[in-house]
């Protein structure tokens, strides 16, 4: 197939987005009250430090927040494509931030660079995933649409071997694993002007069924793409408008109304399961546990090959296995193992083997939620709605998943420092235990199915009627096929066939 550049594009703008703090965090502690000390004469006080390093974390989501509610702007001026291009620039500017701040001596220019990478985070988890599902096609979309989370987790994984004791994990160098982050955006700047935009957009959007042509061809890398035409025809003339609906009117419509809901419960899921808990505090939990200091760095190395091995085997199963068994089984396993953690957590001091076990089951946690919920959701904000809802609703998306990401950065400390200390992570359990009741008797299967399709097929449990027989043989027909122009009868499309 000829997606081959989009996925190296996919490898570009993930790993950008997913350079973390890998390294000590005494480190930039120690450069705030060293910089702090050369501008005021005095050493900063311990609360100040918290503060100033509370905001430095804590504003990449509120950065997040920010791009996610300007990217559907953004894409309906820029296109996709342009999107994903002009993000590039906010890469380069938090890498140049974040990089220099320490030759600087600002720890001002730390923290805006921080926020500035949350932007192009929050553009890319929207503009990303919107564009891989709309130039795959619906036998491969959720596959395509998983290298969304196999390439975040291979930027954790390169952000944690960059950051080991021996690379660039050293008071000497830390800044350079900020400045390394600017090497994908300038690889996608190379290659993203040579890819198509999407050709929905183009044909839906643009009304340009020229360039939507020439763009399937050049992503399917084959002549003939009537069919692909036809099929995007189909769901144009189903749809009461080409106008993109705004927030508000998908909010209020009622033809979506469960696919909205669907969304919002998965991206707070995504969020509120539990793993930026395990994410945030790993060290600290490994410390708990007994593991020495100087073992740490490399026992969260194998957490993060075990999150890309666990997204890679999911990316390769998911179009045999399914969205909705993927979840359900990512949601309930790791509600399994947080109850298993719990127990383990507080026998921990009494039995020397005990921290070992609680390790695994971090391992089960980050596995867990790689083989489905990590990834699933964004393929799924895509594949929910047709496309003039499908930009606001990947902005509701956005929203969600941000706010929940600052909630939950937020309130873990207190839950640990709490009267529910090592109970903290049933909290968790429950979410899990929620999210999975809720997609089991309300998300149907996407697999293999036509966006068109899978609107209708939310048609009974919001109330709105199905399209009549007419409707139906009417997005059935290819007008345009060769097999009319042979002998004047109708070929039928059996994506469409309802």
């Amino acid at each position: 197939m000829a997606y081959s550049p989009g996925v190296i594009n996919k490898y570009n703008t993930d790993a950008t987005l997913t350079v973390r703090l890998f390294f000590p965090v005494q480190f930039i502690k120690t450069f705030y009250n060293k910089t702090w000390q050369e501008r005021y004469g005095e050493p900063i006080r311990a609360d100040m430090v918290t503060t100033l390093w509370s905001i430095t974390v804590s504003i990449f989501a509120i950065g997040g927040l920010l791009g996610a509610l300007c990217v559907t702007l953004l894409m309906k001026v820029l296109g996709r494509k342009g999107t994903l291009l002009l993000n590039n620039s906010f890469a380069m500017i938090s890498a140049l931030l974040l990089a220099l701040g320490e030759k600087a001596g600002s720890f001002e220019m730390l923290i805006i660079g921080r926020f500035i990478m949350g932007v192009d985070s929050g553009i890319s988890l929207s503009a990303l995933p919107m564009y891989l599902g709309e130039i795959a096609p619906r036998q491969v979309r959720g596959f395509i649409g998983q290298f969304n989370s196999i390439l975040i987790c291979l930027g954790v994984f390169t952000g944690q071997v960059l950051g080991l004791p021996e690379l660039l994990g050293q008071e000497a160098r830390w800044n350079f694993l900020f400045a390394f982050q600017a090497l994908p955006a300038l690889l996608q700047l190379c290659v993203l002007p040579f890819l198509p935009e999407s050709p929905r957009f183009l044909l839906m959007e643009r009304r340009d069924e020229a360039g939507a042509e020439k763009a399937f061809r050049d992503f399917l890398g084959k002549e003939d793409v009537s069919k692909e035409l036809e099929e995007v025809h189909a769901e144009s003339r189903a749809q009461n408008t080409m106008r993109m609906a705004s927030i508000t009117e998908l909010l209020l419509n009622p033809a979506v109304r469960w696919q909205v809901v669907t969304v919002v419960v998965t991206m707070a899921c995504y969020q509120l399961c539990g793993l930026n808990a395990i994410w945030y505090y790993t060290n600290g939990i490994l410390r708990d546990s007994g593991f020495a200091e100087n073992v740490i760095p490399y026992v969260v190395l194998s957490t993060g090959a075990v999150e890309t091995l666990a997204a890679i085997v999911s990316g390769l199963v998911i179009e045999r296995v399914g969205r909705r068994p993927l979840l359900l089984f990512g949601f309930t396993a790791m509600a399994f193992f947080f109850g298993l953690l719990t127990v383990f957590l507080n026998f921990q001091h009494q039995y020397l083997w005990m921290p070992y076990l609680s390790f695994i089951c971090i391992l089960g946690v980050i596995a867990s939620f790689c083989s489905g919920p990590g990834g699933i959701p964004f393929v799924l904000t895509g594949e929910l709605f047709e496309q003039s809802y499908r930009p606001a609703a990947f902005m509701i998306a956005g929203v969600v998943n941000w706010l929940s990401n600052f909630a939950v950065g937020l309130v873990f400390p207190f839950m640990q420092v709490s009267a529910l200390q090592t109970n903290a992570f049933l909290v968790f359990m429950v979410v899990c235990v929620l999210g999975a009741v809720y997609l089991h008797f309300i998300l149907p299967e996407t697999k293999n199915r036509t966006f068109l399709d899978i609107s209708q097929s939310f048609a009974k449990i919001n109330k709105v009627p199905l399209p009549d027989k007419e409707m139906e043989n009417v997005l059935a027909v290819k007008p345009r096929s060769k097999q009319v122009e042979a002998n004047g009868k109708p070929e039928l499309e059996p994506s469409f066939q309802f």
